[in-house]
Order: C-alpha cells, then sequence, then structure tokens
C-alpha cells in the first residue's frame, strides 16, 4: 500500500532520562484509550469457528453492474478440517459445529450450500456462522458455496479507506476498481477474512458489461461473451493469494507484453493502461524492468512467475495487488509529483511502480498472520526504495540520503506495532520509521553482501508463507549474528528515539544512552576528533575515552543510524 504521508510530521527532541519509565508506559495507556468492537474482534482473531479449518481453494464468480453500483455472485470456498469436531465442541463448550464466513454489510447472503443441501446461518454484524452438519473428521475436505449480492460499500479514500471504487476516465468511459486491505476482502466477497489463512489457489471470474474488461489477478483463462451484453473474465492464481490482494479492475484497457529474463527463467511482464493513457504508460512504465532488476538481486526471484507480473492503471493511487499491481501515479515521477525525502532523489523514480511492486516480495511472498505485525510490510516496503534508489544511481550515499530525507514524515506518536487480534495495523509510523530502523540495522550487520543474503534469505526461508514479526525478527538476528532483540524492541515498540548524550571536557569524551528500552546497548557510529570515524558500544551507564574536541559539538553522529545526540 502506498505510504501515508504525514503534512505535520514531528520530530522528537531529547526526553528528560527521569521521564523514561512515563513515556515508555504512555502508549500503552493510549492503547488502552482505543475502543475495539466485537466486530474487530471477530474479523482479528482466529476464533474457535475459524481456526477448526483451512481455506485451500476458493471459486469466485462475480457479476458487477456499474449501472447501479451493484454486484452478485457466489464464493465456492473449497476447505480442509485441521481439528476433529470433538475436539472443536469441547474447547468452544458448544453442541453444534459452526464455520465463520465473513461478509460485510451491506452485502446480502441469498444462500448457502453444500453437498447439495441448504444450510443455515446466523448473522453478528459482518460475520455469517454456519451450522455444519455432521462431525467431519480432521483431513477430511469439503466445499461451501455462498451465494449473495448487494451494494457494496464504495471507496472513501482509497486505497486507505477501500471498498469498491466507481468512476469514469477522462473520456467518460466507465471505470470500475477494488482496493480494500483495511476493510478487508469481505467488503465485496465472502471468505474467510484472517490474514493468516491463504488459499492454496483460486479463481476469479468476473463478469463486465460491454466493452469493458477486466484485469484480476494471475492469469486469464477464458473469456466468455455471455449474449446478453455482458462479458465473463476467468483469472487463475496458480499460488497462493492473501485475501486482499484479490481484485477487479475494469475499464477501456489497452494492453501489451513483454518477456524479461528473470533469475528464475522468463517472466511474462503485462501492462494494462487506458488506451486513452497508451502512449504515456509505454513511456513511464519502462521502469518496472529496471525495478524488477534491481529487487531480484536484493530480494531474490520475483516471487510469481508462475502467475506473472502485470501493471494495470486503476483509478486510485496504487495498491500492491498481486499479479496484478494497480498503478494510479499519474505517469510521472515522484509520489503523486512530490519527493518524499525532498533530497530530490525520489523524483528520478516512479514511487508507485517502485512501491507497490516491493510489496510483491515484502507483503504478498512474506504475510503476516495478524495486521499487527504490519510493518513487515510497510517497513520493508519502505526501505525497499533506499535500494531502489540505490540501484538506480549506482550510489550508496544516494540510498542512504532518500531514506534519511524520510525521518522528517516520522510522527513518533504510537509504537508501530498494533494490538493482536482486532485487525489493528499499528501507526503510520511502520513505513518511515520501519525502513529507517532496517536501514540501522544495515549499518550494524556492516557487510553488504551478508546484508543482502539474509534480504533474500527472508524470501527464500518464508516464501509464500504467512508469519510473525518474532520469525522476522529472530531470522534476521540468527542470520547477521547481531544481537537485535533490544533494537527491534525500541523502535517496534516504544515511539521513543534512541538519545547519545555526549559530554567534552578536560579531553575526556563521555557518553551513554538515553531513552532507551532497559539494556539497550546498540553500537553507534561517531567521528571523534583524534580518533577519527569509530564505533562506540554505549549503554545507559557513561563510558569514556580520549578526544582532542574542545566541545561536544565536534562530535558527529553518522546519519544513517536513526538516533537523536544530546549535548552537555
Amino acid at each position: 500500500m502506498p505510504s501515508v504521508v504525514h503534512r505535520n510530521a514531528i520530530v522528537p527532541r531529547p526526553l528528560a532520562r527521569l521521564l523514561l519509565s512515563t513515556l515508555l508506559l504512555a502508549p500503552l495507556a493510549a492503547g488502552a484509550q482505543q475502543k475495539f468492537t466485537h466486530a474487530d474482534t471477530l474479523r482479528g482473531s482466529n476464533g474457535p469457528w475459524r481456526s477448526w479449518w483451512d481455506a485451500s481453494f476458493y471459486d469466485l464468480h462475480v457479476k458487477v453492474s456499474p449501472a447501479d453500483s451493484t454486484i452478485a455472485g457466489w464464493n465456492g470456498i473449497t476447505y480442509r478440517v485441521l481439528r476433529p469436531a470433538s475436539d472443536v465442541l469441547a474447547d468452544a463448550h458448544a453442541s453444534a459445529l459452526q464455520m465463520q464466513i465473513d461478509l460485510q454489510v451491506p452485502m446480502v447472503a441469498d444462500s448457502i450450500v453444500q453437498g447439495g443441501s441448504r444450510l443455515t446461518w446466523t448473522r453478528d454484524g459482518n460475520a455469517l456462522f454456519v451450522a455444519i452438519p455432521g462431525a467431519p473428521r480432521a483431513g477430511e475436505t469439503g466445499t461451501l458455496t455462498v451465494y449473495y449480492h448487494g451494494k457494496p460499500r464504495a471507496a472513501i479514500r482509497p486505497p486507505w479507506d477501500g471498498g469498491y471504487i466507481w468512476r469514469r476516465d477522462t473520456l467518460g468511459n466507465r471505470w470500475v476498481a477494488t482496493a480494500n486491505e483495511g476493510l478487508g476482502a469481505s467488503v465485496w466477497w465472502p471468505n474467510k477474512d484472517y490474514l493468516a489463512d491463504e488459499p492454496d489457489s483460486q479463481r476469479i471470474a468476473i463478469t463486465m458489461p460491454d466493452p469493458m474488461v477486466d484485469v484480476s489477478n494471475g492469469r486469464l483463462r477464458s473469456t466468455t461473451k455471455n449474449g446478453d451484453g455482458t462479458t465473463t473474465y476467468e483469472w487463475f492464481v496458480a499460488e497462493p493469494i492473501n485475501n486482499y490482494d484479490v481484485s477487479v479492475n475494469a475499464g477501456t484497457y489497452a494492453h501489451w507484453t513483454e518477456n524479461y529474463a528473470g533469475e528464475a527463467g522468463p517472466l511474462s511482464m503485462d501492462f494494462w493502461p487506458l488506451a486513452v493513457h497508451l502512449d504515456a504508460a509505454k513511456r513511464q512504465w519502462v521502469q518496472a524492468r529496471s525495478m524488477m532488476a534491481c529487487f531480484e538481486h536484493w530480494f531474490g526471484p520475483y516471487p510469481w512467475y508462475t502467475d506473472g507480473y502485470k501493471l494495470v492503471e486503476a483509478p486510485h493511487l496504487g495498491m500492491e495487488h498481486q499479479s496484478a499491481v494497480a498503478y494510479g501515479n499519474r505517469f510521472e515521477n515522484g509520489y503523486l509529483g512530490r519527493d518524499l525525502s525532498k533530497t530530490g532523489h525520489g523524483m528520478q523514480w516512479d514511487f508507485i511502480i517502485v512501491h507497490e511492486s516491493a510489496h510483491e516480495w515484502w507483503g504478498n511472498n512474506i504475510t503476516v498472520k495478524d495486521g499487527a505485525d504490519m510493518w513487515v510490510h510497510e517497513g520493508f516496503a519502505n526501505y525497499s526504495e533506499n535500494l531502489y534508489t540505490e540501484c538506480q544511481t549506482g550510489s550508496k550515499k544516494a540510498g542512504a540520503e532518500y531514506v534519511i530525507g524520510t525521518r522528517a514524515l516520522i510522527k513518533n506518536d504510537s509504537p508501530i506495532i498494533g494490538r493482536y487480534g482486532v485487525n489493528d495495523e499499528g501507526s503510520g509510523d511502520k513505513y518511515y520509521k520501519g525502513g529507517n530502523m532496517l536501514h540501522t540495522i544495515r549499518q550494524l550487520v556492516n557487510d553488504d553482501e551478508k546484508w543482502r543474503r539474509v534480504l533474500r534469505g527472508l524470501n527464500a526461508t518464508f516464501r509464500h508463507q504467512t508469519v510473525t514479526t518474532a520469525q522476522i525478527e529472530n531470522y534476521i538476528a540468527e542470520q547477521t549474528g547481531v544481537p537485535l532483540a533490544k533494537v527491534f524492541d525500541q523502535y517496534l515498540r516504544t515511539v521513543l528515539i534512541p538519545a547519545l548524550e555526549v559530554k567534552v571536557a578536560g579531553g575526556t569524551l563521555s557518553y551513554r544512552w538515553m531513552n532507551v528500552v532497559p539494556g539497550f546497548d546498540m553500537p553507534v557510529r561517531v567521528t571523534n576528533p583524534g580518533h577519527g570515524s569509530e564505533l562506540l558500544h554505549p549503554t545507559e551507564e557513561w563510558k569514556s575515552e580520549p578526544t582532542t574536541a574542545s566541545s561536544s559539538d565536534q562530535i558527529v553522529v553518522d546519519d544513517n543510524y536513526y538516533v537523536i545526540v544530546k549535548r552537555d
């Protein structure tokens, strides 16, 4: 998803040591004041009527009617039983087995069928609880089909506050799309709307009025003229996909295909701009090739060779829809013509092509189990912008300047990691602060080839999997050999930026960490007159060493570390 740009970013000042304990608790207090609803819990947690089954295949068929902004269709949910019914019922203290299917109001479920029989259900807010007959055993499979219709929520501020987007292009042609990361896929189709459970594959069959063309995820298997002024476009995703990535993009499209000699072999790259923008797309979207070369170098092979890569023009800013990246950046460099870093580097490339495509590795290949850990998606995608700048310019310094420049957008108003089990995606700092944390860790590793092996290793080890932040943190620490537990705690779980307190007197430099979690001992590189560039190992206790500096202003901390300095 695109970065959230804050107009009034707050850069923290050093805080008095005596306030540390109070400030460490402040995020917890703020979180305690936030109210989460019963619906949030049903959506965000792996409750008893979700945990007993695994979604293995979705067979989604939807007819879209732009004239009245309605949709109707069905989804066949093939599932695998994970636990015997007797155990599930005992744990739930229930007498009858149920399955939770998510379908947000105002969408209406018409009927639910399994094995030719209609099933009964009750609605609890945005969740349907379906009565499952019999006592299925672990390992058994079944297919339950939900028939539904309605007028799905219209996107208010897509893609962040999403749903269906009903627009017309500059020639007056209808243009329809979906974008629903925050709201969830159940805003327009019935499914198990839970990040930790991805289907192994999925069909997406979208029926649109002629002459509209639908572009969805995966590969186009068939195009069927229905004889009633509509056409059905059947797309198939052969590999796992997270629900919120499933998309509709329908309009008056042009199309061309290129073959890319990728790290894992030939890769098809398909481009779908509106026909009216074909020439602009031909000029701008050439950047997708250099993006692919850079990210395959740093992260490993593109994760979806089977399903291909697509860039699709959309009536919103952009979204990381797997194998069908949505693009709405007006065919210009920067973020809608702006450089988020204010360094000039961000105007040398197209933000949406780079950021959203980075999510194919970070968010689509590796997907978090809980929205609270969304920094894994957005922090790494933000950091990818730094790496692309480095690739494009051939300058490590330019990449560093870019990510350092984005620090002005960090608010530090709440922790990056949100609350678990309630679909809380944490603060907007998961973008820029997450990227700067990763840039800082690169300095701690101090071996760019090892760092590249770690990034590639993450994508290979957790390929097509859902993960927790603990898995990502532990992998990075183990593979780098750098103790990072306190670093992750500091940047992900507090709003405090480490402050290096320095004093100079009588030829002695004294230094220590302030505003840090207990036990924080991250090394930091400084320039110390008389010693040059050196790596200090501060703790919360004062340390000292000789210096020829006459004042603390002469002690310069390397900007590549996301820290602040308190001078005497």
